[in-house]
């Protein structure tokens, strides 16, 4: 494993020099935009002048705006008024990309829509966030829990009968990373003919994307998959397994080496010699009973011993961990993938906590954090006067609430 790149190296920032202004809100266009910021785009975002709504989220919706608005700019803008929308205008035409997540036609109305811009630039590339991509779904309103019930995650997740979205906001993220992927097409392209494009990710289609290994196993076996808690599993051992005061951990065999190596580091020599035992399909076979006895004789030793027994032994297992149990993971503190952030908003502004970082390294390097999810129009100023307004256009602007 490479260790973490030395502090003197400089840090890859492939999209130096690249400015994005974004017109985003919860998780799939942030999400988007913070890759590109990750990667060293200068990043705008563009939010209401009382600030955009994540910042004042609570519950499962608190760490919104902090994890996904790292390394950008803030600005807030009226749209809704005439000059608002000239400066919105005015910000986006700089822009090699702009970044959106709004429903159809909604920036229509400020003419910061793909046509109304290209039209003045036509190396703008444009990224939209929706729902639905183009069809008859396309004004429907979705969110991620809307398009896992419809997109056969939430049916795969649960039990029979009991449909249950993922764990994490995963059609949102990946709805980014498509839009961020997309972008970087799209460069690639205007690097060769000079013209940007319309890329457009949504919700249901890259929800769809990931039940394609299921629809392809109905197409292939012609038999319907089983939600993921009661599917055929093509293992015997490959389960979640409650050990000594009642802690859980996750074991797992997946060849007849694999399986042969469990029972010698366990010590369970009359099932390796067991010939109904012997090959994956016969312990598949007899999966019921064996798990049964596996449980009973588990019961009694530690998920510590357990760990520290297959870790040796190189089987798979895993602890089974809380979201905060993270922040102790020895791995991700030593590997430099947990970066400080201060909080910008809320009863803990100021505050600095401790967010994850995009999961590549480049050169050997994480990417940093190297810009603090910023405070409301923090950025304003420098910016209006980078688009060539004067000290006192932008103080009117403030003063009529235009700008924030």
């Amino acid at each position: 494993m490479s260790s973490p790149a030395s502090p003197q190296l400089p840090v890859p920032q492939p999209l130096r020099g690249l400015r994005v202004v974004e017109f985003t809100h919860m998780v799939m266009g942030p999400t988007c935009a913070m890759v590109l910021a990750d990667l060293g785009a200068e990043v705008i975002k563009v939010e209401p002048v009382d600030g955009e709504g994540t910042r004042r989220l609570l519950g499962a919706g608190a760490g919104f705006f902090p994890m996904f608005n790292r390394n950008k700019k803030s600005i807030g803008i009226e749209l809704k008024q005439p000059d608002g929308a000239a400066v919105a205008q005015r910000l986006a035409l700089s822009a090699d990309v702009v970044v959106e997540n709004f429903k159809p036609g909604v920036l229509t109305k400020f003419g910061l829509d793909y046509p109304s811009l290209a039209a003045r630039n036509e190396r703008l590339i444009y990224v939209s966030h929706k729902g639905f991509l183009p069809g008859p779904y396309e004004h429907r309103t979705a969110l991620d829990e809307v398009v896992q019930m419809m997109g056969g995650l939430a049916y795969m997740t649960g039990r029979p009968g009991d449909p249950l979205r993922a764990g994490s906001s995963v059609n949102d993220i990946m709805g980014g990373l498509f839009g961020a992927i997309g972008t970087l097409g799209a460069l690639i392209q205007r690097g060769i003919t000079g013209r940007g494009m319309e890329v457009q990710s949504a919700l249901y289609e890259n929800n769809v994307f990931l039940m394609g290994q299921h629809m392809l196993q109905f197409a292939v076996t012609g038999r319907h998959p089983q939600p993921m808690p009661a599917r055929d599993n093509p293992w015997a051992v490959y389960d979640v397994f409650t050990v000594k005061d009642g802690e859980q951990i996750f074991l797992a065999a997946v060849s007849d080496a694999q399986w042969r190596t469990f029972c010698d580091v366990l010590g369970y020599a009359d099932l390796k010699a067991d010939p109904a035992l012997a090959t994956n399909n016969d312990r598949v076979r007899a999966r019921p009973q064996l798990l049964a006895t596996l449980r009973e004789r588990l019961a009694h030793r530690g998920a510590d011993e357990l760990a520290a027994t297959f870790e040796r032994a190189g089987l798979p297992f895993a602890p089974i961990r809380r979201p905060e149990d993270l922040y102790d993971d020895p791995h991700l503190q030593a590997t430099g993938g947990l970066a400080d952030v201060e909080l910008p908003d809320g009863e803990k502004a100021g505050q600095t906590v401790k967010t994850t970082l995009f999961p590549i390294t480049m050169d050997g390097c994480r990417l940093p954090v190297r810009l603090q999810p910023p405070r409301l129009g923090a950025h304003t100023a420098g910016l209006l006067a980078g688009l060539g307004y004067t000290g006192d256009e932008i103080e009117a602007l403030r003063e009529r609430t235009i700008v924030a």
